[in-house]
């Protein structure tokens, strides 16, 4: 096997769950998903066209139905985008790997801005890129963009930056001109943008589109900028594998090549019901990006008043991330939590070395009170600590 992939560290998320998985008496909040079902009208439009019998291969770059709404979807939120720059992909994380794929090479310069999923890293690392990062920073709390430490790092060596924003896990997210100011800067440098911006419906303050700004707001189609997205969070379908790319037109015909050389396509029931989705997503996003925002708002106060705890509220996503003071291995102290308090978080060094000591809390919880119980839990646990 390539050493590139004997390297890569498995996931600190993971481990954490397997210590939990399977006992009734552990509230999880480890994985980046909701507790609730996607909606009957999506699982239906799957179910029919399992019925018609649509089980065969379809086109690379997805069906022309699915490639128009999400184009349609898009132009509502952001400058038109046609149907030809659209690629539908196998989930969100497989638009980045082929993005990556399409992109880097053995040896390459690559920049993420991290603390991140720690996928958006090891994605290059496994392609054989050198991977440089460059750290948000807490202060009180909240993680902030030294935009010019990313300046810096990014040169004419640089042949990738990967950015994700709203971010996973820290809540950060870009604002316009701090992406009009990294759209220029590469541009003169040359390097190409893979932007994830699968958290961008989930976005707590006012916009007139309402969701996080975009790359695609400030970027020209033929710019080096590709745009990966997924049904998964906005549309309550994490278990689907559905996603999207937005790609400049000179790559689309290399990418539908490179589609077929890694899943051919994505299964024709599962885009029916992305179909669906956005053709009922007026009903379904915003009521998930409320019931989101009102269980961050039951949240981040409650750990907010637990001594020794450094939070702010998340101002897109799904997450509370917060430090214990005191406690400084966060895979430790995850870990304690699952058996000593029943409690299932992720570590925040999953997500970078500079993480340590911190905590991701994913707060898409059905039931709220699941919520306010599981700030019991720790807090008697911390008690006991002391």
């Amino acid at each position: 096997m390539r050493q590139a992939i004997l390297d890569l560290e498995a996931s600190k998320i993971r481990e954490v769950a397997n210590a939990g998985i399977g006992r009734d008496d552990v509230l999880a909040f480890w994985f980046g998903e909701s507790d609730e079902v996607t909606p009957e009208v999506v699982r239906q439009a799957a179910i029919d066209s399992l019925q018609r019998g649509e089980t065969f291969y379809a086109h690379n770059l997805g069906l022309p139905e699915l490639r128009e709404a999400i184009a349609g979807y898009a132009s509502s939120l952001h400058p038109r985008i046609d149907a030809s720059r659209i690629a539908v992909t196998s989930g969100g994380v497989n638009a980045l790997m082929l993005a990556v794929q399409a992109l880097v090479d053995a040896g390459d310069e690559v920049v993420a801005v991290t603390p991140v999923w720690p996928n958006l890293v090891a994605q290059p690392a496994i392609m054989g890129a050198i991977v440089r990062t460059v750290a948000l920073k807490p202060v009180d709390g909240e993680w902030t963009l030294d935009l010019e430490a990313l300046r810096a790092a990014i040169t004419s060596r640089t042949k990738l930056l990967i950015v994700n924003a709203p971010n996973n896990p820290t809540g950060w997210t870009l604002t316009g001109d701090e992406q009009r100011a990294i759209l220029d800067h590469c541009r003169r440098a040359g390097t190409w943008i893979l932007a994830d911006e699968v958290y961008e419906r989930l976005y707590f303050e006012p916009t007139p589109n309402g969701c996080a700004p975009s790359f695609l707001d400030v970027a020209a189609p033929d710019d080096r900028l590709v745009v990966a997205h997924s049904f998964s969070k906005s549309f309550l379908m994490t278990g689907w594998r559905l996603g999207w790319l937005v790609l400049p037109p000179a790559l689309v015909d290399g990418m539908g090549k490179l589609i077929e050389f890694n899943t051919s396509c994505a299964s024709v029931f599962t885009q029916r019901a992305g179909v669906a989705a956005i053709q009922h997503g007026k009903d379904i996003t915003p009521r998930v990006v409320a019931h989101l925002k009102a269980c961050r708002d039951v949240l981040v106060p409650l750990l907010a008043a637990v001594p020794g705890v450094q939070v702010a509220p998340a101002r897109g996503g799904m997450y509370a991330f917060f430090k214990l003071d005191g406690f400084d291995d966060s895979l430790a102290v995850a870990k304690r939590l699952v058996t000593e308090a029943g409690l299932g978080l992720a570590p925040g060094n999953a997500f970078a070395p500079e993480a340590q000591g911190w905590l991701r809390w994913c707060f898409a919880s059905k039931d709220p009170q699941r919520l306010v119980e599981g700030v019991r839990r720790l807090k008697i646990w911390l008690a006991a600590c002391s």
